[in-house]
């Protein structure tokens, strides 16, 4: 019987997502253990993790107040699952989301752990009464999302930094193709988990005059203009209402721009 007296915690799966819950947990100083099926998937998960954290530390975006190595220090991989929970207080579930393999995940974990464990899944689309029904520890499972915690220029930031850079570039259409072995693949293992989701789909919410507020307040009012030019060392990102830099052309030292206008014909000139 697995005991949550030592308090760590386990991340079943070692995919993207068991990653990303390893690296949150570990930002936050708990002793991490990572469990996969396979030996060889922990081991590529641990190195992908060493290098994400690398970089977040390089770039100044590591969380937690540890260094990468401290945080690193804190996950190990075990391809064991009664070993691997030795010990929990929280168990996070990641496995892709078929609902028989998360039962069978579930059903395992409840005839191992204490009576004080957190059972916890990353399910986004499948009903904690179907994906918890007849466990004996039903009582303490959930379902978790680290949410809450992306202020609204962060979220401007992921959209325009990240996913608006690859929707310039291909649809969505061509995304979903990407995303596993072609379109058809991806029907094959997304669709129920999508009509899952559309099925969920309620009246339409009144919008809080408190959440435009708080938005309101966050330094998003300050419009941002990018100036991308076809070199991978020059990339700007400055208010609009400020001076903005632009290299010419000409090999000149950097010329300043006032303004919207004046910044793009800088880089067109550039360009052309």
């Amino acid at each position: 019987m697995a005991s949550s007296a030592a308090g760590c915690v386990v991340i079943v799966g070692s995919g993207v997502i068991g990653r990303s819950w390893a690296m949150l947990f570990a930002s936050g100083g708990f002793q991490v253990k990572l469990y996969d099926i396979e030996q060889q998937q922990i081991r590529n998960a641990l190195e992908n993790i060493r290098k994400e954290m690398k970089l977040l530390e390089q770039a100044g975006a590591l969380k937690g107040s540890l260094s990468a190595e401290e945080q690193l220090s804190l996950i190990s991989g075990c391809p064991n699952i009664q070993e691997a929970v030795e010990g929990a207080m929280h168990i996070q579930e990641c496995v892709p989301e078929d609902l028989e393999l998360k039962k069978k995940i579930f059903a395992q974990l409840d005839s191992i752990v204490d009576d004080r464990v957190i059972l916890s899944s990353s399910t986004s689309c499948l009903m904690p009464s179907k994906l918890f029904a007849g466990l004996v520890h039903v009582k303490q499972c959930i379902v978790a999302h680290p949410e809450g915690i992306v202020s609204p220029s962060d979220l401007d930031l992921v959209m325009s930094e990240g996913l608006g850079m690859r929707y310039a570039f291909i649809g969505p259409l061509e995304t979903m193709h990407l995303n596993a072995e072609g379109m058809l693949s991806y029907c094959d293992r997304y669709s129920e988990g999508m009509k899952h989701v559309l099925k969920t789909f309620g009246p339409i919410p009144e919008f809080s005059r408190a959440t435009a507020e708080k938005v309101n307040q966050d330094p998003i009012q300050e419009l941002t203009l990018h100036v991308i030019v076809p070199s991978p060392s020059l990339f700007w990102s400055v208010p609009i209402s400020q001076p903005c830099l632009a290299w010419s052309r000409r090999d000149t030292p950097w010329t300043g721009c006032t303004g919207v206008g004046e910044a793009l014909l800088c880089v067109v000139q550039w360009l052309f």
